[in-house]
């Protein structure tokens, strides 16, 4: 009778507990929870991501192109792409979905071939690795590290892999591992985004023109509307002609002649309503072209009559050019006259190579910025209603030299003097955000103050700008093919075949003036790579190998020995104690 009850009461406790389970499944399905044990929080991403995610209305299809044989550090990339997306699609209500595929798995050469030019051809960058197997042997493969993203019947290719300059393989997998949410969100709101804001070039005092610009107009219309304006006098040159909207942001990129009071009027009020400025301005005038029909060329002052209105806003380009020892290379004819032109890369101080500072989202993990006689900057004045920041400066081997300055190409034979060399981390590019006071406070009659056509402001509601001393950080090499031009990428030197961060630093700089910038803050987290330590690896390979595959089965053995004699001892008790009853 008692063992009827004790079973009865086994059958309604297992109910019960089945009960329980089913019931807090079902609650828990109402019950989003995450928790990231992780002591840099690797799997947690921001609310702006998890915003973006959430808000998706249709399936946004990754195909991630990291799959087969692969070294330790590219698997590690692998895996870090699908927690990250596992991670997406927790938040996107299962609006993300993925494949992962091997575009090296045909065994035919010609089959892999037209998949790695379909791969080029749709944007995704191919890296050659050399790296030994496990069994020690060097292998040789090509792998395209990227995604190609599919939205509502459109594609869009972001690669994934950083491939900075002077940065070891393990630092770029690192630094690739720490942008996988900022990329693979950046490039799901590429695709998603539906009204573009309206940018504007600034044409009319010898700005870049539409070739210099290319590369970078082509990567901003991914998000926005770009169009070139002159602004010719007219008041409402810089508002939407359809809803009269001001445009998010204005672009002055290398001005080399001067502008006139009255666009200098319509510019400032832009920014008293509101609008946002990138000034790319080059201060002194020259350039390589110069020098391409002589050995040498002047420097001069370039005026383009903007210096009182920069200075009002709080910065001070100063006519001069920076030297640099940490600079890019140009190719040199060395061979002696009357023989075969031999161009040998050789260093040209006047092109420093900036390290951006990791401290800013806008810089964060960027490759060396490449620029062309460039100028130092002076924030001026002491307005609390202005924050400045330092975004880019040289080196600690800078040297200054005052314009007029006579350049010549003589000046790669000369060993430098470290001693002139004395100047460090001089600014070149500075943010400016607050309100500011107009250029035009004070110089303006009463009637253009009070003509309600005008609508004169003489301080800014809070806006931001950014001014760069260098007008070609943003010019793309190109090249020519009879009648046609075609842009190299903004950053890519055709002399050294390097391709520098100017693109990226730009971009961002774009998406932090227009209020895009939710994102970027997923670029200042670090994320430490666990890396093995190769000299352990090969030094003591059979070590590590028994350890990880004989020790834990004799672990296994002798808990089971343990688990074994603790049970034959209980049970042992039990029966003498039964005979003892």
């Amino acid at each position: 009778m008692k063992r009827k009850e004790v079973k009865k009461q086994n059958i309604i406790q297992l109910i019960l507990t089945l009960i329980i389970i089913v019931l807090i499944n079902y609650i828990s399905s109402f019950i989003f929870v995450r928790i990231d044990l992780t002591s840099e929080k690797r799997y947690t991403i921001s609310e702006p991501t998890k915003k973006m995610l959430k808000n998706l209305n249709d399936v946004v299809y990754f195909k991630v192109y990291l799959d087969g044989d692969l070294p330790p550090g590219f698997k590690q990339l692998e895996k870090s792409t699908k927690e990250m997306l596992d991670e997406f699609r927790a938040y996107s209500k299962n609006n993300i979905e993925y494949e992962f595929i091997n575009p090296s798995e045909s065994n035919d050469r010609k089959t892999r071939n037209e998949i790695y030019k379909q791969l080029y051809d749709k944007g995704l960058l191919p890296t050659k690795l050399n790296y030994k197997d496990e069994n020690g042997t060097t292998s040789q493969k090509i792998i395209f590290p990227g995604v190609i993203i599919s939205y509502k019947g459109n594609e869009l290719a972001e690669n994934i892999l950083n491939n900075n300059i002077g940065v070891s393989p393990e630092q770029n997998l690192n630094e690739s591992t720490q942008e996988l949410e900022y990329n693979l969100s950046n490039a799901i709101k590429k695709i998603t985004t539906s009204i573009k804001p309206k940018i504007a070039f600034i044409e009319g005092q010898g700005e870049l023109d539409k070739n210099s610009v290319a590369d970078i107009t082509n990567s901003l219309t991914e998000f926005y509307n770009v169009k070139r304006v002159r602004l010719n006098g007219q008041l409402n040159s810089l508002r939407d002609s359809l809803n009269n909207n001001l445009y998010s942001l204005i672009i002055v990129a290398k001005p080399d002649s001067a502008f006139n009071e009255k666009d200098k009027f319509i510019i400032d009020q832009f920014i008293m309503n509101g609008g946002k400025v990138l000034w790319l301005i080059d201060l002194v005038k020259t350039d390589m072209d110069s020098l391409a029909y002589s050995s040498s060329t002047l420097a001069l002052v370039n005026n383009i009559n903007l210096e009182d209105q920069l200075f009002k806003y709080g910065v001070r380009i100063n006519p001069n050019l920076i030297e640099d020892i940490q600079c890019a290379l140009i190719p040199v004819n060395t061979a002696i006259v009357g023989t075969q032109p031999k161009f040998t890369p050789s260093p040209w101080l006047f092109f420093p190579l900036i390290q951006p500072p990791n401290t800013n989202p806008i810089t964060k993990n960027l490759n060396l910025i490449k620029t062309e006689f460039v100028s130092s900057i002076d924030t001026v004045g002491n307005d609390p209603a202005i924050k400045k920041t330092v975004l880019l400066s040289t080196s600690k081997y800078t040297k200054i030299i005052n314009a007029p300055a006579r350049i010549s190409l003589e000046m790669v034979n000369e060993e430098p003097d470290q001693r002139q060399f004395n100047k460090s981390n001089v600014p070149i590019a500075v943010l400016l955000e607050g309100q500011f006071q107009s250029v035009f406070k004070n110089r303006l009659t009463d009637d253009i103050i009070e003509s309600k056509d005008i609508a004169f402001k003489d301080k800014s509601v809070n806006t931001k700008m950014i001014v760069i001393a260098d007008g070609d950080i943003i010019k793309n090499q190109v090249r020519h093919y009879g009648k046609k031009t075609i842009p190299y990428p903004l950053g890519y030197d055709r002399y050294t075949r390097q391709t520098f961060g100017n693109k990226e630093f730009i971009l961002n700089v774009i998406d932090y003036l227009t209020g895009n910038s939710d994102l970027m803050q997923v670029r200042s987290r670090d994320i430490k790579l666990r890396l093995l330590d190769k000299t352990k690896i090969n030094n003591q390979r059979l070590k590590w190998q028994i350890i990880n595959t004989i020790l834990p089965i004799l672990v296994i053995i002798i808990l089971g020995i343990i688990f074994i004699l603790l049970r034959k001892r209980k049970y042992t008790r039990v029966k003498v104690h039964k005979v003892k009853s």
